[in-house]
């Protein structure tokens, strides 16, 4: 298996800060010139468990009941966080979010990982939530948005009841915990420096520089002077 720098991202699909900051991460990475050695790890997280599966607040209400604010205190907060997410080239819809408990959106998550569909459950999950207003505990919906990224049904339909992935969730938030985790998102590169928080682009950029020359030092690359000779392929060719 090809050696490459792990970056750890510790998120959950109902904070907007993650979906910013995943965009704010993105446009970073994509002008780093090594990204192709660079492995991206979602991890999961919680910020509150305790949501019941079936919706009965909206965004501002669940916010005015139960983080003490005024409806005026919060109406201005979501403004502001739709145009900082307007600002990162995304779409809030925060009047139309459900509000719901997100452990069964992490177990997709944590199954799309296995077949190397992390990113792309993330990011469908972010756009679920925030853009289309869809319930992300309701199983049915869950099961449609993961066909859409490539994963089967029935297989699905095993994640969802299988406990192995409940378990990985918890295990990634325990992991949190340990490193010290107050809020989301938090990104851990190559187990040495973290950034807390929706950071713009710029910072994301300046912290992959130094970890990646540190990494560097540590793995350099191997370039070997080939001479070329005849000699026979894995695809049977002979020459």
């Amino acid at each position: 298996m090809e050696n490459k720098m792990k970056i750890e991202i510790w998120s959950d699909v109902m904070c907007p800060f993650c979906y910013i900051g995943k965009r704010n991460f993105e446009s970073a990475l994509e002008q780093f010139s090594d990204k192709e050695e660079i492995e991206v790890i979602w991890k999961s997280f919680q910020l509150n468990p305790y949501i019941p599966e079936i919706p009965n607040e909206s965004y501002q209400d669940y916010l005015i009941k139960h983080k003490g604010m005024s409806a005026e205190q919060v109406k201005g907060m979501l403004d502001n966080v739709t145009q900082i997410a307007k600002r990162a080239g995304l779409e809030f819809n925060l009047e139309q979010a459900v509000i719901v408990n997100s452990m069964n959106a992490h177990k997709i998550i944590q199954f799309a990982k296995t077949k190397g569909l992390g990113d792309e459950a993330e990011e469908r999950l972010f756009h679920a939530f925030f853009t289309e207003g869809k319930n992300i505990a309701d199983l049915d919906t869950l099961t449609q948005l993961g066909k859409e990224i490539g994963l089967e049904k029935t297989e699905m339909d095993n994640a969802f009841r299988d406990e192995k992935y409940s378990s990985l969730v918890k295990q990634d938030i325990q992991e949190a915990q340990q490193l010290g985790v107050q809020g989301v998102p938090f990104f851990v590169l190559n187990r040495k420096y973290a950034i807390s928080g929706a950071q713009p682009s710029e910072a994301f950029s300046e912290n992959l520089k130094v970890a990646f020359a540190e990494w560097r030092k540590l793995n350099p690359k191997t370039k070997l002077e080939v001479t070329q000779g005849q000699s026979c392929t894995p695809d049977g060719n002979c020459d």
